[in-house]
């Protein structure tokens, strides 16, 4: 990797001052618990790593959207709490974003302890980049490590903007492991993946996923579409599609593709419909060809996961992003649970298999195989924007390796 990392840093750096250290804990919270505690049990190793370092932590993150201002629903204190229990050591909650408080509970560090700030989206400086807010934070310490690869792809104070700031006073940045893990991946991927080359593409629209159909296209050998994506793709191809989800828009650029693509590029060749999108529907599976004016798609069907699992059996490389169905109702997540296994199964036979973040993640555990994956991301737009040859500006403002 390019970039400095935490492994790069001798125990010295971490002697005098203050270490920033910015995660992705926007997790969600249920009567001011956590509720899904992934994302901190993915920075346990990066913390543990810390502490044997002796480094006194200000940690910071954001946590939903509060629109710049403070929302007492979406504050930290329950992540602190959560983090404090899992890592068994004590993470101090401190009410303030920045200013003389935080100030004054870093300087109260002794080596090895961490505490973590308050929301940095509680401020409207944090989604702005503002200056001002990432050099208060560059002026607790001259070490920033960012592992919060979900949010490197925002150009924010917490991200972008104190890592330049750091810089600029002589300090270092630094990619943390789980953020250094991410990259290692996800550049294999893109550069020399193993061929053959297996990527999958699920989820609600292609819009959202162009630049990254148009980027895969030029290095895959095969191209599976899935979810309601696919639904664009049947209609290009003149099918009908009933009341199913449709870009209308999109159906010349998904024609274009077809004829880009060629057999490169597999669609469902059956779908699972029901009169709603509802667990309490009746489903049917029918043939793509022979799907009603009043239907509505939900998942793949099972020819189509023997035909996609297939695929999947003979690559070296897999990459997976995007559900196949609405695997959230009982009704239509088979699909997506047998494309997991599927994926599973092929990093069993040896391939080097990449599953993206956000309903990816969610559906490898649900499928109970997370632990047989590669590498799962946990960064979805990210991740995107990364596969479709995007720079990521909390990568891009990291100390290069040969400062």
């Amino acid at each position: 990797m390019p970039k400095k990392s935490l492994a790069d840093l001798p125990a010295s750096a971490f002697a005098d001052g203050v270490t920033v250290v910015r995660f992705d804990l926007n997790t969600p919270l249920e009567n001011g618990s956590v509720a899904d505690d992934t994302r901190l049990r993915a920075v346990l190793p990066t913390l543990a790593a810390l502490h044997g370092l002796e480094a006194r932590c200000v940690l910071l993150s954001h946590l939903g959207r509060p629109g710049g201002q403070p929302a007492p629903g979406l504050s930290l204190r329950p992540v602190a709490e959560r983090l404090s229990e899992l890592s068994g050591r004590r993470v101090e909650f401190v009410p303030a974003v920045e200013g003389p408080e935080l100030e004054a509970a870093a300087l109260g560090l002794g080596p090895g302890e961490a505490l973590l700030a308050e929301n940095t989206r509680f401020l409207p400086g944090e989604t702005t980049n503002d200056p001002a807010l990432a050099g208060s934070w560059a002026g607790l310490g001259s070490v920033y490590v960012n592992d919060a690869f979900g949010a490197a792809h925002r150009a924010h104070a917490s991200t972008e903007g104190v890592a330049r700031a750091v810089r600029s006073k002589g300090g270092t940045a630094v990619a943390g492991p789980l953020m250094e893990r991410e990259l290692r991946f996800l550049g294999e991927v893109t550069s020399e993946p193993a061929r053959p080359f297996v990527a999958v593409l699920g989820g609600a629209k292609i819009s959202g996923k162009i630049d990254v159909v148009e980027a895969l296209l030029e290095r895959v050998d095969r191209l599976i579409i899935g979810g309601a994506m696919a639904n664009t793709f049947f209609l290009a191809l003149g099918l009908e599609t009933g009341n199913s989800l449709v870009e209308e828009d999109r159906v010349p650029l998904a024609r274009t593709l077809l004829e880009r693509a060629g057999d490169r590029l597999m669609l469902p060749i059956d779908v699972r419909v029901a009169d709603a999108l509802s667990d309490a529907a009746t489903v049917r599976d029918v043939e793509r060809a022979h799907v009603g004016p009043s239907d509505v798609i939900g998942d793949i069907g099972p020819r189509s996961v023997r035909l996609f699992t297939e695929a999947l059996a003979g690559a070296r490389t897999v990459l997976w992003n995007g559900p196949m169905g609405v695997f959230e109702m009982a009704n239509f997540a088979a699909g997506t649970v047998e494309l997991a296994r599927g994926v599973a199964d092929a990093t069993s036979a040896g391939a080097l298999t990449v599953v993206g973040g956000g309903d990816s993640a969610a559906a490898v555990r649900a499928a109970g195989v997370e632990e047989r994956i590669s590498h799962v991301s946990t960064g979805g737009g990210a991740s995107l924007e990364f596969l479709a040859g995007a720079s990521l500006p909390g990568v891009e403002a990291l100390s290069d390796r040969e400062d």
